[in-house]
């Protein structure tokens, strides 16, 4: 696609996120028409248009965000499979010293972009895929990325590891199949409006999960450290 920005701006319409109205972005009004659209545009196959939807999850992120600025302001903050930079554009009101969006769709990261610009915010869109790396960002966000066993569990991976390492890492989730509840703490629920189209409702149960730092725990009486230790957690 020769001009990616043009298409986004052609294809859909500035308005404010129904949970977020502090935020606009560039939306779609149908799903299967834009990608048709972009497999036209592309002549060839695409990933499905998720940077041109306010999914639940990080409507739910990006709310948070925005009612705690204490969590970003002043720190370097990742934006995970970031789609139309929601999250991303939070963490920039809120504060973030700096804020790194990344997806692996390079029309998701023309659309940040654009978002971003938007919104009057500076924030720099990668095109990568992270999942496989050390995390090195103070604060970890995600936003609906779990609906599928393989994104989940590359996801849960790489938030644990950035817990590990001292971060705060937060996901967004509406109740997908594939929530992976362990080492997660509740942080807040919301009832998000949503495109009716896409998730067969008009508002969704949307709730912030937190991942718990896991730290080793001293063995029990009489144990060993090779056999009797078991895990525990903290808030990271």
């Amino acid at each position: 696609m020769t001009d990616p920005e043009s298409f986004i701006r052609k294809h859909t319409r500035l308005a404010p996120a129904p949970f977020v109205p502090e935020i606009h972005l560039h939306q779609a009004d149908e799903a299967i028409a834009l990608w048709e659209e972009t497999e036209g545009e592309a002549a060839g196959p695409q990933p499905p248009p998720f940077w041109a939807f306010a999914w639940a999850g990080g409507q739910a992120v990006a709310r948070y965000v925005l009612d705690n600025p204490d969590l970003v302001a002043g720190r370097r903050v990742l934006d995970l499979a970031a789609g139309s930079g929601l999250v991303a554009i939070a963490a920039a009101q809120a504060g973030a010293a700096h804020v790194t969006a990344v997806e692996i769709d390079p029309l998701a990261v023309a659309a940040i972009a654009v978002n971003a610009a938007a919104n009057g915010v500076t924030i720099t869109a990668t095109l990568a895929d992270v999942l496989d790396t050390a995390p090195t960002d103070d604060v970890i966000l995600a936003g609906d990325v779990f609906y599928s066993r393989e994104m989940a569990g590359r996801m849960l991976a790489y938030l644990r590891r950035a817990a590990a390492g001292g971060a705060r890492a937060l996901a967004g989730d509406p109740g997908r199949a594939y929530l992976p509840k362990a080492d997660l703490r509740e942080v807040a629920v919301y009832e998000v409006p949503v495109v009716a189209a896409l998730e067969d409702a008009a508002v969704k149960r949307t709730t912030v999960w937190e991942v718990m730092r896991r730290l080793p725990q001293p063995p029990p009486s009489g144990g060993s450290a090779a056999t009797g230790a078991t895990g525990g957690y903290r808030e990271a």
